[in-house]
C-alpha cells in the first residue's frame, strides 16, 4: 500500500466518528414524519384495504410536497453551518429570522398547491380509491405542510449549530403527540369522536403544531442560545436570496419524489391491492432510507462547517467516509428486507393478495438499497459544496428519461406486473448512484468552490 493510499484511508477513517455522531440524531429527526405515517398505517389497517389505499395515495402525493419543500429549505443548514464554522452568531440569527418567514411562505404555498392537486387529479382521470373518504384526509395533510416547514427551519438551524439532539427531541415530540391523538381520533377513545381516516389527518396536524410550539419556546427561552437571539445586524437576508439558492434543490428533490409518486400511481392502475402492497413496502423502505437521508444532511453540514473554518482539505475525506458507511448500512438493510419481507407484509396486512404482491416488491426494493443510499448522500455532499444545479440534471435524466419509461413498460408490457415498476425505478437509481459521486470527486480536483453569496 502506497503512502498516499494509506493517508487517504486514515483521513476518511478520522472523519467517520464525527460524521456518525452528527448523523445519528439527524436520522432520528428525519424519521419523525415517516413514523407518523407508519403509525397511521398500522392504526388504520384494521379499517380495510380501501382506507389503506387512501393513505397510500395521500402519502405518495404528500411525499412530492414534503420533498420539494424540504429541498427548498435545505440551503439554510448550509448557510448556518458556514456561519457556525466561521463563529458568526449574527449570521445565524439573520438566517433564522429570514428562514422562518421564508418557511411560512413556502409552507403556505405548498398547502395551497396540494389542495388544488386533488381536483386536478380527478380532472385528469387518475383512479382514486374513494373520493368522499379521501378528500378530508387529503386536506388535513395539506394543512400539515405549514407547521412542517417551520419545524424544518428550526431543525436545520439547530443541527447546523451543533445541537442535533435538541432537534431530535423537538421533531420526535410530534410522533409522541400523534400516537394518542391518532388512536383516540381514529377509533373514538379517550372521550374523542371516532373519525376514522380523517381523524388520523387531524391528529397529524395537531401533533406537528404542538411540536412547533415547543421548538419556538426552546429557541426563545434556552440560555445557551442567547448569542443567536441577537437582533440581526447589517443587511437583512431576503427571501428572494433563499429562494434563488433553494429552488434548484427543491426541483431536484421534487423530481425524485415525483418519480416515486408516479411509480406509485402506476401501481394504482393495477388495483387497490397493488397500491396497498406498495404502502406496506414503502412504509418500511422509507424508514430504512432515513439513514442515508440523515447522512446526506450530516455530510452537507460537516462540509459547510469545514469551509467556514477554512479547512477545505478535509472535504474529500468527509465525502469518502459518508459513502463507505452508507454502503455498509444499506447492504445490511438489503439482507434484512430479503430475509424478513414476508413476515413484515403478513404483520401489516391480513389480505393474502396484498401480501402476495408485497413479498417480491420487498426483494426488488432490497436490491436497490445501496444505489439509493449512494445517490442520496452524494446529493448531500454536493449541497455542502453549494453545487445545486448540476445534480438536478442528473435527477431529471435518471428518473424521468430512464426510470419511469422503463417502469411503465415492465409493469404493463411484461410478465413482471407490479414488481416491474420498482425494477425500472432501480435502473434510474443506479445511474444516479454512479454520476453523483463522480461529480463530487471531480469537484475535489477542480479549483476551490466560490464562497457563499453574501446576503442581499
Amino acid at each position: 500500500m502506497t503512502a498516499s493510499v494509506k493517508h487517504s484511508a486514515v483521513s476518511w477513517l478520522a472523519e467517520l466518528p464525527g460524521l456518525l455522531r452528527l448523523a445519528l440524531p439527524l436520522v432520528l429527526g428525519l424519521s419523525a414524519a415517516e413514523l407518523i405515517s407508519l403509525t397511521d398505517t398500522v392504526l388504520l389497517a384494521s379499517l380495510g384495504t380501501v382506507v389503506l389505499a387512501c393513505v397510500a395515495l395521500t402519502s405518495s402525493a404528500g411525499l412530492i410536497f414534503h420533498a420539494g419543500l424540504y429541498g427548498m429549505l435545505a440551503t439554510l443548514s448550509v448557510r448556518v453551518g458556514h456561519a457556525f464554522g466561521a463563529d458568526d452568531p449574527a449570521a445565524v440569527a439573520r438566517t433564522l429570522r429570514a428562514g422562518l418567514g421564508y418557511g411560512l411562505l413556502i409552507g403556505t404555498l405548498g398547502c395551497l398547491a396540494m389542495l388544488a392537486a386533488l381536483p386536478l387529479l380527478q380532472w385528469l382521470g387518475v383512479p382514486l380509491p374513494d373520493v368522499a373518504l379521501l378528500t378530508p384526509y387529503w386536506q388535513a395533510m395539506a394543512v400539515f405542510l405549514i407547521p412542517y416547514c417551520l419545524i424544518v427551519v428550526f431543525k436545520d438551524v439547530l443541527e447546523a449549530i451543533g445541537r442535533p439532539w435538541v432537534a431530535v427531541w423537538l421533531v420526535m415530540s410530534a410522533v409522541l403527540f400523534n400516537i394518542p391523538l391518532s388512536y383516540g381520533l381514529i377509533h373514538g377513545h379517550f372521550g374523542l369522536p371516532a373519525l376514522g381516516l380523517v381523524g388520523a389527518g387531524i391528529a397529524g396536524v395537531l401533533a406537528e403544531s404542538l411540536a412547533l410550539l415547543l421548538a419556538l419556546a426552546y429557541w426563545c427561552l434556552a440560555p445557551s442560545l442567547a448569542r443567536y437571539r441577537q437582533l440581526p445586524r447589517g443587511h437583512s437576508l431576503r427571501w428572494r436570496t433563499l429562494f434563488g439558492e433553494g429552488w434548484p434543490l427543491g426541483m431536484g428533490y421534487l423530481a425524485e419524489a415525483g418519480a416515486v409518486v408516479i411509480a406509485a400511481w402506476m401501481l394504482g392502475w393495477l388495483g387497490n391491492a397493488a397500491l396497498a402492497a406498495n404502502q406496506v413496502v414503502h412504509s418500511i423502505g422509507a424508514l430504512l432510507y432515513m439513514l442515508p437521508l440523515g447522512m446526506a444532511a450530516a455530510v452537507s453540514i460537516r462540509i459547510s462547517q469545514a469551509q467556514g473554518r477554512g479547512e477545505s482539505a478535509r472535504i474529500r475525506a468527509i465525502g469518502s467516509a459518508t459513502f463507505v458507511s452508507v454502503s455498509a448500512w444499506m447492504l445490511l438493510a438489503t439482507v434484512l428486507l430479503v430475509l424478513f419481507g414476508r413476515r413484515i407484509a403478513e404483520a401489516m396486512s391480513d389480505d393474502p393478495q396484498v401480501v402476495a404482491i408485497a413479498v417480491p416488491m420487498f426483494v426488488v426494493v432490497a436490491a436497490m438499497q445501496v444505489a439509493d443510499g449512494l445517490q442520496s448522500t452524494a446529493l448531500g455532499a454536493l449541497r455542502g459544496l453549494q453545487d445545486y444545479r448540476w445534480p438536478v440534471g442528473v435527477t431529471m435524466v435518471s428518473y424521468w428519461l430512464l426510470a419511469l419509461p422503463l417502469s411503465y413498460w415492465l409493469a404493463f408490457h411484461s410478465s413482471l406486473g407490479a414488481v416491474g415498476v420498482w425494477v425500472g425505478f432501480a435502473s434510474g437509481l443506479a445511474v444516479a448512484a454512479v454520476l453523483l459521486p463522480w461529480r463530487f470527486y471531480r469537484l475535489q480536483t477542480a479549483p476551490a468552490p466560490v464562497a457563499l453569496a453574501q446576503p442581499r
